[in-house]
């Protein structure tokens, strides 16, 4: 193996440290959450879970929730239970302190290693955490989630056709753009789409996400 690579590997070995460190804890900070981007979830929310009125989730999973902002959403579009997994100690921290979550159902953990039984949720979602999986990682991750998702799986990442590494924050190999959706039907013979859509920075306050949601057939 030559540096280069060495170094690559290094990193890539080293990222879900760094989310648990002072990197994540500075995102923490960066995201800080308030009424006006709750605000901008519920409708967000609302467009996506109109196609679940027929059997809307009653149990589900965020994976990577940071601060809360997506439960405190979900908390006015929906009745499920909701639980989390977070792997920065500082964004736990406040979602203990302002009652976002019990104790109890927030978990120290990474979407590669989920702390739970097969078909534990009717829905698992991500919202801006596949981005930051480094690509060796990611199948690892999809599988997990495929594995603890009862029904749904709703994905809500930056996309791009082909897959691409973008700078971060003055960080290389934190940031990996593709197409998210694509890779679910890719991995997984048992997922039909329900529905999918874009949200546009300029109207909804959103930051360019796209999103997929998938059914276990």
């Amino acid at each position: 193996m030559n540096q280069r690579s060495a170094n690559k590997r290094s990193e890539s070995d080293n990222l879900a440290e760094r989310w648990r460190g002072a990197f994540g804890d500075a995102y923490v900070d960066r995201n800080a959450e308030s009424e006006t981007h709750v605000s901008q979830r519920v409708a967000a929310f609302r467009d996506i879970f109109k196609h679940l009125d027929a059997a809307p989730p009653q149990t589900i999973l965020e994976v990577g929730c940071n601060v809360g902002i997506n439960l405190r959403a979900l908390r006015v579009v929906s009745d499920a239970a909701l639980s989390a997994i977070e792997p920065n100690r500082k964004a736990r921290d406040l979602l203990i302190e302002n009652e976002i979550l019990d104790k109890g159902c927030l978990y120290d953990s990474t979407g590669s290693d989920l702390p739970f039984a097969d078909e534990s949720f009717d829905m698992i979602f991500t919202s801006g955490v596949l981005i930051h999986i480094e690509p060796e990682n990611l199948e690892a991750t999809y599988r997990e989630i495929h594995r603890a998702s009862k029904r749904f799986i709703l994905t809500m990442e930056y996309f791009s056709p082909h897959p691409e590494v973008v700078s971060y924050h003055g960080h290389d190999n934190m940031l990996f753009k593709r197409d998210f959706g694509g890779l679910w039907l890719d991995l997984f013979n048992d997922l039909e789409p329900v529905a999918n859509g874009f949200f546009w920075k300029r109207t909804t306050g959103l930051d360019n996400l796209n999103w997929w949601l998938f059914q276990k057939t």
